[in-house]
Parts: structure tokens; sequence; C-alpha cells
């Protein structure tokens, strides 16, 4: 019997690891000998937040939660590392697959690989080269540590290879994010989409502009912050902007006294689950992130998208994709949309293997290659 156990400590890593499970069940179904099992970290946790979560995306409550919590770095890590061990030690799996960059995935990567239980790291090989993201350094350790490394784009295989790890190690299949965003666009299709997302449609009617902003590096200082929304707000002038606010930017706009003045075209709205964000910006004339998943998100479908920072770990997005860096100041952000404005735009192309299909070649590689 092979024992997959799956990590996810964040939201968005639900997202990556959706498409894992509905693989898992697909193939548990036409075997005997296949066995996986689910762990929430609570590294993020909101009980309503976190089922809404499950539901848009269609898979079960988790087999454990573990409950987490916030905290600093090291507290995080150090808890999940504690909890994680003996959930490790009861199921005894053959692989833990985590995903991402957070610190659940650090905390987890380590522990397994401590009681000699292979790793498997999701979206592996991607480097931003700024040390001072905590994610950078949750990437770099974690890919150290990993026997199988599933990589999402050629930037990360070459990544890797510098590192040292071995090409027998390293596997292309695609993202995962993509085989998500493709499966919700269907269900999109099949149920439709909320009262509330109808109002706002209805309300700021096309073309409009869609925002997520939440690292601290732009919203834990009042210049910075500022800047970006003094950004936003002249945009509004040329069209509708849906800013579904992160709560520690909320936090921060209320600490700082940056509320978008009356009159402002810049509607700041409450987090929104997935499929009703999805619903939002899958029709936006442009997306403004600091996220890194939206820029791949994006790509994938054709979709204009400004990422607000100075570097990026999805290099294929900007590359062969419909991303651009415009730095984190208005300047630089207005003048990347005065580019825009006059309609010069970046028409991208998919990149390879960004086919829907990443989970199940995942799953597969496991099979072939556990003993």
């Amino acid at each position: 019997m092979m024992k997959i156990m799956l990590v996810a400590g964040a939201r968005p890593n639900f997202m990556k690891i959706a498409p894992l499970v509905r693989a898992l069940e697909n193939q548990q179904g036409e075997s005997e000998d296949l066995a996986w099992s689910l762990v929430h970290t609570g590294q993020h946790y909101d009980t309503e937040m976190s089922k809404a979560f499950f539901d848009d995306l269609g898979i079960p409550e988790p087999h454990y939660h573990l409950g987490i919590g916030s905290g600093s770095h090291a507290e995080q890590t150090a808890r999940t590392m504690v909890a994680f061990e003996k959930i490790c030690l009861l199921e005894r799996p053959d692989v833990v697959v985590v995903v991402g960059d957070v610190n659940s995935t650090l905390a987890c990567a380590i522990t397994a690989k401590k009681l000699l239980i292979k790793v498997a790291h999701v979206e592996a090989g991607l480097r931003s080269g700024d040390m001072t993201m905590p994610e950078e350094i949750n990437r770099i350790v974690a890919d150290a540590l990993s026997d199988y490394l599933f990589v999402t784009e050629s930037s990360g295989i070459h990544n890797l290879s510098r590192e040292g790890r071995s090409d027998s190690s390293v596997h292309y299949v695609g993202n995962v994010m993509i085989d998500t965003l493709f499966f919700q666009l269907e269900r999109l299709e099949k149920i439709g989409t909320t009262p509330r997302v109808r109002e706002l449609r209805e309300r700021y009617r096309s073309p409009y502009a869609v925002v997520t902003l939440h690292r601290p590096s732009n919203v834990d200082e009042r210049a910075s912050l500022s800047g970006i929304l003094k950004a936003l707000i002249d945009i509004g002038r040329d069209m509708p902007v849906l800013f579904p606010v992160h709560p520690r930017t909320r936090k921060n706009i209320d600490r700082f006294g940056l509320e978008p003045p009356a009159g402002a075209n810049v509607a700041l709205l409450p987090p929104l689950p997935y499929m009703e964000f999805l619903a939002l910006w899958k029709d936006a004339a442009l997306v403004l992130t600091d996220s890194g998943g939206i820029q791949e998100e994006t790509t994938a479908l054709g979709i204009p998208c400004f990422t607000i920072r100075e570097n990026t770990e999805r290099p294929v997005t900007i590359a062969e994709g419909t991303n651009s860096l415009v730095g984190t100041t208005f300047g630089t952000i207005m003048a990347a949309y005065g580019q825009f404005k006059k309609g010069i735009s970046k028409r991208g192309s998919v990149p390879f293997l960004w086919d829907g299909k990443a989970a199940e070649r995942i799953v597969s590689d496991l099979r072939n290659t556990l003993p």
C-alpha cells in the first residue's frame, strides 16, 4: 500500500492541493494499493473562509487540522514541526507532498526528512533572488531537502541544476495552479456566480481593473502604501478599480488614514472566496497584484497583469506571458499604465504543459518512482 500525505498551510495552498486531491481520488478508484491523507496546518486559519475554500474547490475537509495559527516565523515553524511530527509518526506515509513557499512548506519538509520520509515539493525551483523575502528562504530549503522536485517552468530546472540537484530528481510537470484555474472556470460556467458578484458586475461595468495587495513591503509602510493607492486612484479616473482588500492591508489603510476619498473610483471590497474573485478578475481589462499565483493565472488567460514588485520568482510570466514588473512606486506604476492606456500591452502565450493536467503527471510520477 502506497501512502501519500498532502500538506497545505495557507488558503492559497489549497488551490495547489485541490487538483492533487482529485488526481489521487481518480487513481485510488482504479487501484487498491493507494491511500492518501490531507493535513491542514492552519498557518492561516479562519473557519468560515477555510470552509468556503473547501466548498469552492470541491475538495473534502482535511483529515487533520493542526491549528497552528499566527505568530512569528520561528513560532509558526516550530509549532508546525512539533504537531506535524505526531501525524507523521501516526500515519507513516511513504511520501509527504508540500506545495508553494509558506512556513508550513519549510516546517513539514524538515520534519518529514528527519523521520526518513521522502519529500516532494510542488512548484520547485522558483527563485526571486530576493533573500529578504521569507518565501525565498522557504523555497530554497524545501528544495534542498526534497527527493522529488516538481517544476512549473524552465527557470526552475535551471535554478535547481545550478544548486546541484540531479536531473533524475527534477520533473517538469506543468502548473497545478492552472489545473485549478481551468477546473474552476468550468464549474463557474455550470453553476454561475453569486448575487454579490452579479451586483458588482452590474455596478462596475467593463472595462475595469482588479487589484490584490498584501505583501508587507508594500503595505506595512505608509509611504509605499500611499503611493500605490494614489496610483489606483489615478487609474480609477479611466475605469473602475475593484480591490478585495486583504486583512493586513485593510488594517494599514485604517492605521495610516489612507481611505480613498469620496468620489474616487476605487471600490474597497471585503476578501472574496476564490470563485467570486475568479468571476471578477477573469473579465478584467487589467490586474494589478503583488501576489504570486495570479501572475500565472493571468498569463494562462491572456489578461494584462502589473506585478507591483521589483522581482518575481515566476519569470516565464514575463518572458512568455502577459505579466509586467512595474515596481512599487506611484511613478513606476503610472509609467507602465501610461503605456497600457496607449494600447501597448503584452500579448503573451501559454507556457509549455500549462494544460490543466499537471496533477495527473505528479501522481503518476510518484507512483512510478516510489519503491
